[in-house]
């Protein structure tokens, strides 16, 4: 059981991000040694995780109280309905700062039980188990947590850190492959905009991703992207300035979901995957980044079948509804959209410094898909 261990560590936090393949049965003895005050455990459990890993998880955390709670995951079930529901129930069962909260499954549980174990008398002990490969690659790392709004996606929420985050690639087993390619969308941006060296390792490498045929391959590529993650994290924690090149793509990824009403018809990697494209096709029409970048990117999208048209999940007029959204973005700090553009594979511009109008946005919108 080899164990790759990656360090987070910031002004406010410090916690271990452990990666291998079936590593879960070290999760009791990291809870002892971390939390020997801990008495209640609350495993929040993803609905899609098979039975068979929430026993495994389970029968490890031996001599502690363990409530389980189910949440079925959906961008449109991220609400206060569901975290009220969790926080009476942690409150009628009597837990305490000391007790803990488990995550377990894909970004979408990870964001929401994050979030209540950041407002539960202020802040409870949370412990997240990603089990899809989005989650482990980007959704896990960082501390960002939160719940949706009709104005749109993750607008209320807070930075909590985890106190340990555990990457167990046996969960993946399970996975389809697009939804291996909704996690792989976060590793082919992590590579884009911070690692040539890796980008090109991927370009010989991600069937055995999406594939699941080569463990070793997985793993480094989880290792590699986590670190690139952590590499701004770790400088800017709270998304003031450089970490908000992570959102290199998600300017109209999360306009495309919203206008999809966050069904199961466009996943978030796969929006990532259309909103890089266009970030791209902006980056070269306002001339910081060449026709020859943006070929050799798309080129990776060709050879391994990842869709990236979006008129053919809106046709006619309907696409138009994305730009709804788009003001409503985080990295917004006036009336104009701020965009994280593309110089080069494994640099982008800074954040703040490319800013277009809406009318130019509209004006160009049928160029930029």
């Amino acid at each position: 059981m080899k164990i790759t261990e990656l360090k987070a560590k910031n002004k406010t936090s410090k916690y271990s991000i452990l990666i291998g393949k079936n590593i879960s049965n070290i999760l009791n003895k990291k809870i002892r040694l971390m939390f020997p005050k801990a008495d209640k455990i609350a495993l929040i459990v993803d609905s899609n995780v098979p039975k068979q890993f929430i026993a495994k998880i389970k029968k490890s955390l031996k001599g502690k109280r363990i409530f389980i709670f189910i949440y079925h995951p959906s961008e449109s079930s991220k609400s206060f309905n569901f975290v009220n529901s969790i926080l009476d129930k942690l409150l009628k069962n009597k837990f305490n700062r000391s007790d803990i909260v488990i995550g377990m499954g894909g970004g979408i549980l990870g964001d929401i039980s994050g979030f209540i174990s950041s407002i539960f008398k202020r802040g409870i002990n949370f412990i997240n188990i990603p089990t899809t490969l989005l989650a482990q690659v980007d959704a896990s790392i960082g501390g960002k947590t939160g719940i949706n709004s009709k104005y749109g996606k993750n607008l209320i929420g807070a930075f909590y850190q985890p106190k340990l985050v555990l990457t167990d690639t046996l969960f993946l087993k399970s996975l389809s492959k697009r939804q291996m390619i909704c996690g792989y969308a976060e590793i082919l941006k992590h590579a884009i905009i911070n690692n040539k060296k890796f980008f090109y390792w991927l370009k010989k490498n991600t069937q055995k991703i999406l594939n699941k045929t080569d463990d070793n391959s997985l793993i480094y590529a989880i290792k590699k992207s986590t670190q690139i993650k952590l590499n701004f994290v770790n400088k800017d924690v709270n998304e003031n300035n450089l970490r908000m090149a992570l959102n290199f793509g998600h300017t109209f990824a999360h306009g495309i979901e919203a206008a999809n009403r966050y069904s199961s018809k466009i996943n978030h990697g796969e929006a990532v995957l259309m909103g890089m494209i266009i970030a791209i096709k902006i980056s070269v029409y306002k001339k910081i980044c060449s026709q020859k970048i943006s070929n050799e990117i798309l080129k990776i999208y060709k050879d391994n079948n990842l869709n990236y048209d979006i008129n053919k999940f809106y046709p006619n007029k309907k696409k138009y509804k994305i730009l709804d959204y788009l003001q409503n973005d985080k990295k917004n700090n006036d009336n104009k959209i701020n965009f994280i553009l593309l110089k080069n594979i494994g640099k982008t511009t800074q954040p703040g410094k490319y800013k277009l109008s809406m009318n130019e946005v509209k004006s160009n919108f049928e160029k930029f898909i």
